[in-house]
């Protein structure tokens, strides 16, 4: 872990979640979002907080359901990878808006920049079907699990 603030990319990860990869920043959301600390800095407005693609991860019966948020973004733009047989790799981009002649922005708050996360699937994932799909600006990525043979019971009738 690192004790010193994330001036080089902000990752998020979630400390309690033993499949993340990523690294937990305890002075994310600290005010270093801002690019006001010159030569301090070397992260653009570019990269800035849309790397916080919020991700929720349930598992059920059958599957493990991934949903993002990636608000804005075509399906285009959105990635879903398998890396090694067992990381599931979701990144995209969110491209800056061009400025036009004779523009006058007064406030930018939507970021852009890239996002990358991954989580390291479990044993029981089928990741050879995996599924994707993405509506009103959530992306939904299904792996489904293995089905767990039950053990074959038979009865025996003791005699005697």
């Amino acid at each position: 872990m690192s004790i010193l603030p994330s001036f080089f990319g902000r990752r998020r990860s979630n400390v309690f979640d033993p499949f993340s990869l990523d690294v937990w920043d305890p002075f994310e959301g600290f005010p270093f979002n801002n690019n006001n600390f010159g030569p301090l800095s070397s992260r653009s407005s570019e990269t800035s907080s849309f790397v916080n693609a919020n991700i929720d991860w349930k598992e059920t019966g059958d599957a493990h359901v991934f949903k993002a948020d990636v608000p804005g973004l075509k399906k285009q733009e959105v990635k879903v990878e398998v890396e090694d047989d067992r990381v599931l790799r979701i990144s995209g981009e969110r491209n800056k808006e061009c400025e036009e002649k004779g523009d006058t922005w007064h406030r930018v708050e939507r970021s852009s920049g890239k996002f990358v996360r991954r989580f390291r699937l479990p044993e029981n994932a089928k990741v050879d079907q995996v599924k994707a799909a993405m509506e009103n600006g959530v992306l939904t990525v299904t792996v489904p699990k293995v089905e767990v043979k039950k053990p074959d019971v038979k009865s025996i009738e003791i005699s005697g």
